[in-house]
């Protein structure tokens, strides 16, 4: 299936018609008899030059098809192959249940300093949240104090009133 799925690469073929037009180009000078004029032979030369810059230009294109697919060349290139697991030798067994434990903690750490990190930024709004709590809580017992003197006050006039 994955010979079906291979095609060839636009610059590969155009490196075959070059070649293919360089082969004719040495058959045109063999046959080509010495009495033919100077000028149809620098025309037929910039004919194959033109080409010859069609087919640069063909690949040059190509090229930068490729360089623009390079994140997504670079992804499959990552990306495995197969989704089959290694082998791992029945002596090392014991070393990967240790290392799996592991990194279940390492991940369970990993995500409480990720919120962490991820609250750093809400920290200046918490530390301005804090000190308008801590006023209302001044003002507060401020107000506690003043209501604790006047209820000390309303009990000192009770007791004369009921003496």
């Amino acid at each position: 299936s994955l010979d079906l799925t291979c095609r060839k690469a636009p610059c590969f073929v155009k490196f075959s018609e070059m070649e293919r037009m360089a082969n004719i180009q040495a058959e045109i000078n063999e046959v080509q008899p010495l009495g033919l004029s100077v000028t149809i032979g620098s025309t037929l030369q910039f004919y194959f030059i033109g080409k010859k810059c069609e087919i640069l230009q063909d690949m040059n294109r190509h090229l930068e098809a490729i360089l623009k697919e390079k994140r997504a060349l670079r992804k499959r290139l990552i990306k495995p192959r197969c989704q089959e697991s290694l082998p791992i030798e029945a002596t090392f067994h014991k070393y990967v249940v240790e290392l799996l434990s592991e990194a279940v903690t390492f991940i369970g750490k990993l995500e409480s300093h990720l919120q962490t990190v991820r609250s750093i930024p809400q920290i200046p709004n918490i530390v301005k949240n804090m000190d308008d709590a801590l006023t209302k809580t001044e003002v507060i017992i401020v107000e506690l104090e003043e209501l604790q003197e006047q209820i000390l006050k309303w009990r000192e006039l009770q007791k004369v009133y009921s003496d």
